[in-house]
């Protein structure tokens, strides 16, 4: 495939997703004002909590609807690894949304588990199932490709989790109707916020991770080493580096130490070591320099603190 149909096919997979996160951002936007309606008039947490994180979901869509169309810019002079950390970037912010809400709702609820307001049920009720088919549809719209995204993902984390806590309000309103027991309202709202918290730490914990330059959670750097040491020609590597650009796009450097071979020798076993990566770990760029025996210092992890000291001294030696 060459390039400009590869970078036309990602550009219409970015106008396909933008078009559904605008979809669910009106129909979420809509609904936002009918919910916190609702929610005043029949004195319900739980409502007024899932309208105000329904709100976030209008800046969290709004916010993903964005980073979508800057990530499929192309790489240039100014960017040379392209924009895909915007993506990142938005995971972060929307998730961290997320959690600081959700420590709001636990505040409240504690202050109405110790004195409970009146409910109006029925209202509940009603306005809880319309948002949930609301909530539960465009979490559909959002799904789609949020496996592999964080930012994808963060967007979807915030429809679902409204989808899940109107299914609550729902039992929540049941329940008070049935029992007359108020107290069920912020009760469910803490379960709500609890769950949406832990699913919300999940994705902030990983934005952090890829921002960090750490490595992928799902690979084992020592077999890695294994694998490159199993490569006919290959004595030795050192200063080893992998990392994320986004969750799904990995970059690799290296150095691997060969015997004194030609620049063709060298070149066979760079395609070697290229197909290997990104067959087994899905590194698509991996960066190599070759070296002779002899050249390999004895760190495989490069310190780049103290590479960056040397540095320092020896270009002020030089001046």
């Amino acid at each position: 495939m060459d390039s400009g149909h590869a970078h036309s096919h990602l550009g219409d997979l970015a106008k396909q997703t933008t078009a559904r996160l605008a979809i669910s951002l009106v129909i979420t936007l809509a609904f936002v004002v009918v919910e916190a309606i609702a929610g005043f008039w029949a004195n319900s947490l739980v409502l007024l909590t899932d309208a105000a994180h329904n709100f976030t979901d209008v800046i969290a869509l709004a916010l993903s609807w964005y980073a979508v169309r800057v990530t499929a810019r192309p790489a240039n002079s100014g960017k040379t690894y392209g924009y895909h950390r915007v993506g990142i970037l938005v995971a972060l912010v929307n998730s961290t949304t997320l959690a600081l809400i959700v420590l709001g709702i636990f505040y409240e609820a504690y202050h109405r588990l110790v004195a409970p307001l009146p409910v109006e049920a029925n209202i509940l009720i009603v306005v809880a199932v319309i948002a949930f088919v609301v909530n539960a549809g465009t979490a559909w719209l959002v799904k789609r490709g949020s496996e592999n995204d964080l930012n994808l993902r963060s967007a979807f984390l915030h429809l679902a989790g409204d989808a899940a806590s109107t299914f609550a309000a729902i039992l929540a309103g049941i329940g008070i109707a049935l029992t007359r027991l108020e107290w069920l309202d912020p009760l469910f709202s803490l379960f709500i916020g609890g769950l949406i918290l832990w699913n919300a730490w999940g994705i902030i914990r990983e934005a952090v991770d890829i921002l960090l330059e750490g490595t992928p959670r799902d690979v084992d750097m020592s077999q890695i080493v294994r694998d490159l040491l199993g490569v006919e020609g290959v004595r030795g590597v050192h200063d080893l580096h992998l990392w994320s650009i986004t969750q799904n796009m990995h970059s690799f450097s290296a150095h691997v130490v060969t015997d004194d071979t030609p620049i063709s020798a060298s070149a066979a076993i760079q395609q070697q070591i290229s197909a290997m990566l990104f067959h087994k770990y899905g590194v698509a760029h991996a960066t190599l320099q070759f070296e002779c025996a002899g050249c390999e210092p004895d760190c495989l992890y490069c310190d780049l603190e103290e590479a960056n000291h040397k540095h320092t001294r020896a270009r002020g030696a030089f001046e």
